[in-house]
């Protein structure tokens, strides 16, 4: 058959196709919509006969953790060539410390009102007077600490890689993990580095900026996956919690999610529209990364889509957007650090009987906007309550009371934390007069997650 042949065969065959087959986003939302069909039918199964879960619970759990798993692969090569790639190139920036002080006030700005928005809510709500939750919370293995900021900075080794070995029935495992804050020093200084060394060290930029492309090619591999994993993330979610968790729990749980969703649908909006930004076209932007972040519950997993995001579809230049996204996904929470800290502070003083005085709630704004920075060595949202809660003095066997609807709550706290790390980005690129707002308002048709090849043909 002629080739022409064959290429009008193919072009019809893709008319026939309907569009959300061939458009990223529309398949994140297929995959939303499969995974809770896979979750309730998963539920609906008995469970194995050796009392464990059943087969479907079992292979969602596995694809799901499988998929984060490559995303967090991705991060540590993504992280260290695209800052070392940044700063080589912010030299062409004449604003580039301008930039990143812009970027740290304006992660205080939206903390600071995210946090009151979160005592607000939990004053409204009174979550702890309207649980029935009775008995003692067990304290956390692990708490915040104010120092844990400084020692966070320094690197243990060359990418910040910690180990951890847990004896079970006589059997040793070793997990490794990485510190995201100790890789952007580690990156940072080599990048700085290389350029008060000047032309020798040219070869070294010039191969840092070729792993970096090989990098981005495997991780576009990578997102492509995301219809499938988001699947199988949702589908463990309500599988393995459904609704039947909240409990007791029930008015806290509400009382968090109005807090999110007003940070979420008013204090971003309005952000967004005060800067002159059309909020339909940063939403259609960002939203692959929002559900990727909503059903990861992990804002490091989701890292290398908010990045791809911030830069293709929001128009944030590159040199920029590979310093402050990977900043904020270790520093910017305002759903983890922020919100839930002051409601779940609120809930454990009522719980205790213990009042809160006007000193607590300045203290609980003071620990929102700069504890997040203070627990990046160790993000989560459990380490940042406990280091509310001590501040506060109020007892850290709190925390334990909350633990059964954490998986739940940790959804929608991750979906605002990556939002809001893709939006200062914006807003600071578009205040310095650097965002490509062509690229920001263009229409959200076909694939936005084209590769570099694509691009640059285009």
């Amino acid at each position: 058959m002629p080739s022409s042949a064959l290429s009008t065969r193919a072009e019809n065959t893709s008319r026939r196709l309907p569009k959300w087959a061939g458009s990223f986003g529309p398949q994140i939302v297929a995959g939303l919509v499969v995974g809770v069909i896979l979750g309730l039918v998963a539920r609906s199964l008995p469970a194995a006969a050796d009392g464990n879960e059943n087969w479907l619970v079992g292979t969602v759990h596995t694809i799901g953790t499988s998929y984060v798993k490559l995303l967090t692969v991705a991060v540590i090569p993504l992280v260290f060539t695209a800052i070392v790639s940044s700063i080589a190139n912010l030299r062409e920036v004449a604003n580039a410390a301008r930039l990143a002080v812009q970027t740290l006030l304006w992660f205080a700005i939206t903390a600071f009102i995210a946090v009151v928005i979160g005592i607000v809510v939990g004053l409204l709500t009174q979550p702890g007077a309207h649980t029935t939750v009775s008995g003692e919370g067990k304290e956390p293995a692990t708490t915040g600490s104010w120092w844990a900021f400084v020692t966070g900075l320094v690197p243990s080794n060359f990418l910040g890689l910690g180990a951890k070995t847990t004896v079970t029935e006589g059997v040793a495992s070793t997990s490794l993990s990485f510190n995201v804050l100790q890789l952007l020093v580690v990156a940072a200084a080599i990048g700085i580095a290389a350029l008060k060394v000047g032309a020798k060290a040219e070869p070294f930029l010039q191969f840092n900026a070729s792993l970096l492309a090989i990098v981005q090619k495997v991780l576009w591999w990578i997102i492509r996956l995301a219809p499938i994993g988001t699947a199988a993330l949702i589908a463990n979610a309500v599988a393995t919690y459904g609704w039947d968790a909240i409990g007791s729990l029930g008015w806290f749980t509400a009382a968090v999610y109005i807090g999110l969703a007003l940070v979420f649908l008013v204090v971003y909006p309005v952000l967004i529209r005060a800067h002159g930004l059309s909020v339909r076209a940063f939403y259609s932007g960002v939203w692959p990364a929002t559900q990727l972040g909503f059903v990861s519950r992990s804002s490091i997993g989701t890292l290398p889509l908010t990045e791809r995001v911030t830069e293709r579809n929001l128009g944030v230049p590159r040199e920029y957007a590979s310093f402050a996204v990977p900043l904020g996904a270790t520093t910017k929470m305002d759903g983890c650090a922020a919100v839930y800290p002051a409601i779940a502070a609120i809930f454990v003083a009522e719980f205790y009987g213990v009042p809160l005085s006007v000193t607590d709630y300045l203290l609980i704004v003071v620990v929102s906007v700069i504890g997040s920075a203070a627990t990046a060595g160790t993000t989560g949202a459990t380490v940042m309550l406990t280091l509310t809660l001590s501040t506060l003095g109020l007892p850290l066997a709190g925390v334990g009371l909350l633990l059964a609807v954490e998986p739940i709550v940790d959804m929608g706290r991750t979906a605002v934390n990556v939002t809001g790390q893709a939006l200062v980005p914006t807003i600071v690129a578009k205040r310095e007069g650097i965002l490509d707002e062509a690229r920001y308002n263009a229409e959200r048709t076909g694939d936005p997650f084209q590769d570099d090849d694509a691009v640059a043909a285009s």
